[in-house]
Order: structure tokens, then C-alpha cells, then sequence
């Protein structure tokens, strides 16, 4: 019989946030890497939930499985047992439509004069389809739509013998976000790009090493935090221990801030500073820069919850839970015939009435992005009693698309490319609407050195950005 899925048309909840393409990790020198690897990407599945692979290595070949779907949906209990030996990469990953395919989920692995190597990638190249056509014109096949072959491809063709000076020289070809870690038979290499886009960090367990996205993948083992991998770092993982290699100059650090502001989960330190202390700031600074006469402060669940913590302790105004998430919504085949309005919203979000009618509301969110399912909260929140709606954002207006490792809209998609904070008011169809400043949102994360990068903020990228990368861009 055929599973409903296929007899029915699915049915997609509308999602209006941005994605990060994917998370990392790898384990050096334990008997159950493979294992460890799959805690580490069961914690790190808030990076990517459209595909997942692990890669293992017994000193002798790499082994693999990746398939589409969650972490506890690709990996069985047999797939985990055929993944034998003391070292293993893992990546979890994020897609969208026409993207999503086995054949780009990661670790990817090819074999070549040096041997094999597996490789995870979280970011972007922004000079991918430059460098890929300069390939194909002098005769490589890629198997793959993925930017991140083409590290492979000139790893290949490097006439360096040494793995390290071969990874090196094919870095040297690539412009834009990459934390990766590497497998080879008998050795791991944990990177991370000259500019530090997207975090990696290093951790220890029981002697052997551990590298993560997120310290929270660390917490789940009992792994014990050491430090990040640095901008232009190499750190190289074998027998003889841990080894670090510059294999770039310094750069300007442009880390991303939107890990602070959404991606990264609220217990993990990303770029040596807690994410929940820098999300109840950016809650406090909202607070002071936009006040409101309410009753209530409601976070949007889940990514509001810590600045709304923020926003009612520094207001004063008690903080309930009036929107309430189900966390088990994905896809569904079943749509009523009889339309509902805000159906897919009301699948994932549903109001407390008793809290909200008759009330004034300060509805806390992360971001605005698109902007309707904003206006789709707020009017199931009024439908709910709720006399009046204030909206506050814990960012700046989004007003241009990231290129370094998130899935971003276009710059049309953006609403707050095109329209004023007030003509975004009346559109979502809040009473009043208040975005944190720029200068308000580097205070809450430490910015005191101008360390991050603010360009879906500011439109000021930090490298040159190539057209043909808006067809090419890998989603990983």
C-alpha cells in the first residue's frame, strides 16, 4: 500500500525565516565515533532537517550513509553499526525547493591520487560558479550542484603531496563562509574560513577530540568545551594530537550575527559569548528604545522566547506564554475542503485565549522577513480578544539577502527593502511596530571592534559578490 503522502498532495507550512544551510561535526580518536557523531547531529538538527550523513573511517578506508530526512530517520541502529572506527564526520543539512537531493547531501566523499577524503561544509562560496565553470572548461565532472565540490576538485589537482598544504592551496581558490571538518583515513582537519563567517569550535572527551558547530553538541556527550577554531585556522587531528596551521593572513572578522539573533540555539556560547545572554539584551535594549503601555509580553515562539524574557524584565511587563508552538508539524497531506484562514499558521501556532482576550499585547519576534506570517500571528492574536498588538523585533529592518551560508529571499522578498517601518506596520496590522537599532543590536552581542558581519542589515557585503551565484547557490 502506498503511503498517504504519495496518494495525497502534501500540504507545506509556510515558513517566513531565514534558514541556515547546515551544522557540522567530527570526532577524533574514540572507539564509537560514529555514535558520538550521531548524538552531535541529533543536537545540531536546528541547523538542517533536510538531509543528514556521517562518515567513518576504521585507519584503513571511509565508510558512509547519508540519506534525506532527520537525524533519527536516516541513521538505524544497523546503519550506526556499519560505521566502524575511532574517527567520524557528521552534517546536517538545510535545502529548499529544487534543492533537495541526495545527491548534494553531505559529508561528500571522492577518492583520488592523495586517497579518499570526506568533507562537511557549512557556508557559502561566493566565487562557486566561477571557479566551477573554470573546472568543467578544463575537462572535471562534478557529480553534484553543491559549491562545496569544488574545495574537492582543487584539493585533486593540488601537485602538493602533503594533505595540509593541498587543502591549503585549494582554500586559497575560494572566496566566502566555510567551517569545515575533513576525514582521511588517519587524520581530521577542522577549518575554518580567514574572515570566521560561521562558527567551529574544538572540544575534548575522554582523550579524544571533538569539533562542533555549537557547543551544545558538546553538552549532549559530556564533551568539554576548549575554544573556537580560529579565522584562517587549521587545525589538523591525528595520532600525535592536535596541531594548528595559519593557512590564510588575517582578515577583517566578519562573524555573522544572525547566529545570535536566531540560528544558533539559545544554550550554546558561539563566538565566545553565550547566545541566551545576548538575546535577553537584545530583548532589554528593545525594551528601552521601544517602550509600550500593555499588559502582556507574548514571545513568538520558539526563537522569540529569550529577547522576550529580556523585553519583560526590563519593562516590567509580565511575560506569558499566549502563543502556543506544537513542535511535531511538518508536512501534511490532509487540508480541509472548506478553506481556514491562516491554516498552516494555526497548524504550528495556536493562541491562549484566556490570557490574551481583552489585553494589550507586546508580541516579541526575532525578525521579520517576508512579513506575512507576521501579519498572520498578530491577526490570530486579535481574533483571540486582544485589544491592542505592539510588535517588536530584536533586529533591524532586513532589507538584503545573505550570501555566506543562509537561505535567504531574494531582495524583492524582503519587505523591508521596499516599504517604511510604518507601511510594514499596517501591512502585518500591529497597533504600533518597533525594530531594535543596529547600534542597539551590536551592543547586546559585544560588538565593540566591529567583528561581525551586518550586510543583510546594511547591504554591505564584506567581499565581492558574483551574480552568477544567485543560480549556483548550494544551500549547504
Amino acid at each position: 500500500m502506498q503511503p498517504a503522502s504519495q496518494l495525497f498532495p502534501t500540504f507545506s507550512l509556510p515558513e517566513d525565516k531565514f534558514h541556515d544551510y547546515c551544522g557540522v561535526f567530527g570526532v577524533y580518536g574514540h572507539p564509537e565515533a560514529a555514535k558520538l557523531t550521531y548524538l552531535g547531529l541529533y543536537a545540531l538538527q536546528h541547523r538542517g532537517q533536510e538531509s543528514a550523513g556521517i562518515v567513518a573511517t576504521d585507519g584503513e578506508s571511509l565508510v558512509g550513509h547519508k540519506g534525506m530526512g532527520h537525524v533519527a530517520e536516516v541513521f538505524t541502529e544497523d546503519a550506526l553499526s556499519r560505521l566502524v572506527g575511532s574517527a567520524a564526520i557528521g552534517h546536517t543539512r538545510y535545502s529548499t525547493a529544487g534543492d533537495t537531493d541526495l545527491k548534494n547531501a553531505q559529508p561528500l566523499t571522492v577518492s583520488c591520487q592523495k586517497g579518499q577524503v570526506a568533507l562537511a561544509h557549512n557556508g557559502n562560496l561566493v566565487n562557486a560558479a566561477t571557479l566551477r565553470k573554470e573546472l568543467e572548461s578544463r575537462g572535471d565532472i562534478f557529480q553534484t550542484t553543491s559549491d562545496s565540490e569544488v574545495i574537492l576538485h582543487y584539493f585533486a589537482r593540488s601537485k602538493h603531496n602533503g594533505i595540509p598544504e593541498a587543502v591549503a592551496e585549494a582554500l586559497d581558490k575560494v572566496v566566502g563562509a566555510f567551517s569545515l571538518v575533513m576525514l582521511f583515513k588517519d587524520c581530521m582537519l577542522a577549518i575554518r574560513d580567514p574572515r570566521g563567517f560561521r562558527p567551529l569550535c574544538l572540544g575534548r572527551l575522554d582523550g579524544a577530540h571533538v569539533v562542533a558547530s555549537e557547543t551544545c553538541a558538546f553538552d549532549l556527550i559530556n564533551a568539554t568545551y576548549v575554544r573556537e577554531v580560529e579565522p584562517g585556522e587549521m587545525v589538523i587531528l591525528d595520532r600525535r594530537g592536535a596541531t594548528s596551521l595559519r593557512f590564510a593572513p588575517p582578515a577583517q572578522p566578519t562573524q555573522c550575527i544572525f547566529e545570535h539573533v536566531y540560528f544558533s540555539r539559545p544554550d550554546s556560547v558561539v563566538f565566545g559569548r553565550s547566545v541566551q545572554t545576548s538575546r535577553e539584551m537584545l530583548g532589554r535594549l528593545l525594551a528601552r528604545e521601544h517602550p509600550a503601555e500593555a499588559d502582556l509580553v507574548v514571545p513568538v515562539p520558539d526563537s522569540g522566547v529569550a529577547a522576550a524574557i529580556g523585553y519583560s524584565e526590563e519593562s516590567g511587563i509580565p511575560l506569558k506564554f499566549g502563543l502556543i508552538r506544537s513542535h511535531y508539524v511538518g508536512r501534511t497531506f490532509i487540508e480541509p475542503t472548506q478553506a481556514i484562514r491562516d491554516f498552516g499558521v494555526k497548524l504550528k501556532l495556536n493562541p491562549v485565549r484566556s490570557l490574551l482576550d481583552g489585553t494589550r499585547v507586546v508580541l516579541v519576534d526575532d525578525s521579520i522577513i517576508r512579513g506575512t506570517t507576521s501579519r498572520k500571528i498578530v491577526r490570530i492574536v486579535r481574533e483571540a480578544g486582544a485589544r491592542e498588538v505592539h510588535l517588536r523585533v530584536s533586529c533591524p529592518p532586513t532589507i538584503s539577502p545573505c550570501f555566506y551560508g543562509i537561505d535567504t529571499p531574494t531582495k524583492s522578498e524582503l519587505i523591508a527593502a521596499t516599504q517604511s517601518v510604518e507601511e510594514i506596520r499596517k501591512f502585518v496590522g500591529a497597533d504600533t511596530l518597533g525594530y531594535l537599532s543596529l547600534e542597539g543590536m551590536r551592543r547586546a552581542v559585544g560588538d565593540t571592534q566591529g567583528r561581525y558581519c551586518l550586510a543583510c542589515y546594511t547591504a554591505n557585503y564584506p567581499t565581492a559578490i558574483q551574480e552568477p551565484l544567485i543560480t549556483l547557490r548550494n544551500r549547504d
